[in-house]
């Protein structure tokens, strides 16, 4: 099956900024997230595939059809830009109804798709007024109206949620997931926060300096990072550089420093071993137990993260974090100071060779 949307090998520079040899597919109906920090490159890609920029060297298709060159009104995408860029001067019904005038669609039908997108939307009472006038959430929503109503092939979306209050995302999260599925749509939504990643994608790329590091399902890429880099944006916490050596059974031995983690499968010469918080077991005295890794350290600091508490514990050399819940925590009864065990199975600690290079082939 040809794939809605094809990036090949796309190269663009601007100024000091290189993106470099991006490669992804994005299916009929699928909603993709591209993830980066600020300066990766994902608003310059956004841009590329919606022609608003031309690419210096690859090509960009879509449903098979090499629109690289095509001018954006031509390639049936729907554009919705991180500050929405609505038009001021028009009202919500105008800007909604913009793109289809550009297309030379009859009075009658323009009315008739604005009607029935702003009614999907729940915005058909504000299609009197003007821009100034509407909440965040509101203009979100007049500008989805306006990319959605041209019924695009591919959606794009731009930091949806990075313009409206943090009381409001999850709510409108879960608004993303509902346009999804009632106008099946194919959606590239570019974000730095990857809990939008983990709520909303089918599949994931990690974008980072203008290069693709690793494309795959949210389970794959937060749990089973294939580089440094992508370990450390999606909040691994630790993630640690060291020397493995095979030890037999099927296991091998890294050496950080001076403390020793015992790892799952035959690894050789230099790795980087990461752990979620999550997978840590702490307990304030020894307990019997098959979990190959034992850890002793002292509690340096801890956060209240609401129904979580992030302890910070010092482990020789090394910083290693752990999550607990509230109650655990209590029943705990540890403070700044106070010595814990730690425990990590050999299978939650995932190892990355580092002499892999960044992800920049096909996400398929």
């Amino acid at each position: 099956m040809v794939p809605r949307l094809n990036v090949e090998h796309l190269w663009k520079s601007l100024g000091g900024f290189e993106l470099a040899d991006v490669c992804l597919e994005v299916e009929v109906g699928e909603y993709f997230v591209v993830l980066g920090p600020s300066g990766a490159g994902k608003t310059v890609l956004l841009q590329l595939i919606a022609g608003i920029l031309k690419p210096d060297r690859g090509r960009v298709l879509i449903d098979g059809v090499d629109v690289t060159r095509s001018p954006p009104e031509s390639r049936c995408i729907g554009y919705v830009p991180q500050n929405y860029a609505l038009f001021p001067h028009l009202t919500v019904y105008g800007n909604i109804a913009f793109g289809l005038r550009l297309r030379k669609i009859s009075r009658r039908e323009v009315e008739e798709r604005v009607r029935r997108v702003a009614e999907k939307l729940g915005i058909a009472h504000l299609l009197h007024r003007k821009p100034g006038t509407l909440s965040g959430g509101e203009a979100q929503r007049a500008a989805l109206a306006r990319a959605l109503v041209i019924e695009p092939k591919v959606l794009l979306l731009d930091e949806p949620l990075s313009a409206v209050d943090p009381a409001l995302r999850w709510e409108l999260r879960d608004y993303l997931r509902k346009i999804h599925r009632e106008f099946e749509a194919t959606v590239v939504h570019v974000t730095h926060d990857f809990t939008e990643a983990l709520a909303l994608a089918d599949r994931v790329a990690v974008l980072n300096d203008g290069r693709v590091e690793q494309v795959g399902h949210p389970g794959e890429v937060f749990y089973k990072p294939r580089t440094e880099f992508v370990a450390w944006f999606t909040r691994v916490e630790n993630v640690y550089r060291g020397v493995a050596r095979p030890i037999g059974g099927g296991l091998s031995v890294v050496e950080v420093g001076q403390q020793l983690f015992v790892v799952r499968g035959e690894c050789r010469g230099e790795v980087v071993v990461s752990f979620r918080p999550e997978y840590v077991t702490v307990s304030k005295s020894r307990v019997e137990s098959s979990v190959r890794n034992e850890i002793e350290g002292v509690v340096e600091d801890f956060i209240d993260e609401g129904p979580l508490v992030l302890l910070k514990i010092r482990v020789g050399d090394l910083d290693v974090k752990a999550y607990v819940t509230k109650s655990s925590f209590a029943d705990l009864g540890v403070g700044r100071g106070s010595r814990v065990y730690l425990y990590v199975k050999a299978s939650r600690i995932h190892v990355i060779d580092v002499s892999r290079k960044a992800q920049g082939s096909r996400s398929r």
